[in-house]
């Protein structure tokens, strides 16, 4: 049976965090390019994942909210993999591989028909700058790989996470597709509400929906502060296309995080009253999570700020 999505109702899902900053700020794990996939064979890697995990999953449990489940391939792509000296053998394994390690975390659930597991797709460069942007038919040719590796292991949609541009968001929405599997878009902007290359959130999504074969079902934005962003959420009907969002805990930019040594973890009661704040600017907002320097603490305080009527 086909699950439902976010989009496709009104109640509440709760995504993880930021589940690289965590295992390496807070958990001391060496993560060679932010790759938590090197963890799945690694016995303490593993145990830190389920524990990380299973602190999301029973929050939103206790709270009756939905759950999108990631998986840790946000660098289970070819170039990144090839770096760690992994072939596409074994990059076909390695994305199959947290897919079911995913699909084991859902079935310990009791009540598990509200948790999705979402294949992570991360960009083929760097998260944070489009030094070289790929056309549409690249990007679609480059992902497709991923893709598929992950719809025929199970997943129930896939997200691009940290796009920085739009053609490469257009490829993976192109590449699932063509996969028959659905896909949401997670665009990264900088302190300036903007994609790193300059484009408006508003004309990237326009020019997303425009372009791509089956339009995402919908968008998000991550890896930013609310700060950063909520001014350019004007009115207009294209904020109704997004419907989750990720920020990070610290309002420092990209190029401050990139060079930073120490974790900035914010302030999580506040950055849950900001979440409950954006709700104003976004109508369809209905997914709600953490990006970098976050964890339970910072999720849980947004759970209670953006669904407190129904808490008990």
């Amino acid at each position: 049976m086909t699950k439902q999505l976010p989009h496709e109702n009104t109640r509440p899902f709760l995504t993880d965090a930021g589940l690289e900053t965590w295992l390496l700020f807070q958990q001391g794990f060496d993560l060679p390019y932010f790759a938590s996939f090197a963890l799945l064979n690694d016995a303490k890697g593993s145990t830190a994942m389920t524990e990380y995990f299973t602190g999301f999953l029973d929050l939103a449990a206790k709270q009756g909210t939905g759950f999108v489940l990631d998986t840790c391939t946000w660098r289970a792509n070819p170039d990144w993999a090839a770096r760690m000296g992994h072939d596409l053998v074994a990059l076909e394994e390695i994305n199959a591989q947290a897919v079911s390690f995913a699909a084991a975390l859902r079935a310990q659930r009791a009540e598990n028909a509200d948790v999705l597991i979402n294949g992570v797709v991360g960009p083929r460069g760097d998260g944070y700058d489009p030094a070289t942007v790929m056309s549409v038919v690249e990007a679609r040719a480059y992902h497709q790989f991923q893709v598929d590796a992950l719809s025929r292991s199970g997943a129930d949609l896939v997200s691009a996470i940290t796009m920085t541009n739009t053609p490469e968001a257009i490829g993976v929405a192109n590449a699932a597709a063509k996969a028959g599997i659905p896909c949401v878009v997670s665009f990264t902007v900088e302190t300036d509400g903007k994609l790193p290359t300059g484009q408006h959130l508003s004309e990237a999504i326009a020019e997303t929906d425009a372009q791509s074969e089956v339009r995402p079902a919908y968008y998000m934005i991550n890896c930013a502060h609310p700060d950063h962003f909520r001014d350019v959420l004007g009115d207009g009907s294209w904020t109704d296309r997004i419907c989750g969002l990720r920020a990070n805990a610290s309002r420092m930019s990209h190029a401050e995080l990139d060079a930073c040594e120490e974790l900035d973890d914010g302030d999580p009661q506040e950055l849950g009253s900001l979440y409950a704040d954006l709700r104003r600017y976004l109508p369809r907002l209905n997914v709600f999570g953490g990006c970098c320097g976050t964890d339970l603490r910072h999720v849980s305080s947004i759970c209670h700020a953006v669904h407190a009527p129904q808490v008990a």
